[in-house]
């Protein structure tokens, strides 16, 4: 789990993810800076292991976090790069 968590781009969706709730294959790409067919080559390795689940809406795929784990990870994740930062700057 933590090799899968470990990869930036993955780790940037899902923080895009946990931020907005649910996006498409297409707002992924566009708040990563990314081609879509490889957020969505990502995305599939993330759905692969329990952490997302897709719906398809339309002709587009709608992916969102289902594992309650990996939102405290990377709340846990943030506040200690936040500690980190202060102890730099203190």
């Amino acid at each position: 789990m933590f090799k899968v968590l470990s990869n930036d781009t993955r780790l940037r969706l899902l923080h895009a993810l946990a931020r907005s709730g649910e996006l498409c294959v297409m707002e992924l790409a566009a708040a990563v800076g990314m081609k879509p067919q490889a957020v969505s080559n990502q995305l599939q390795r993330l759905a692969d292991r329990g952490i997302l689940r897709a719906a398809r809406c339309g002709n587009n795929m709608h992916y969102r976090i289902v594992d309650p784990c990996v939102l405290r990870l990377l709340e846990l994740g943030l506040c200690l790069v936040e500690e980190a930062q202060e102890r730099s700057d203190g």
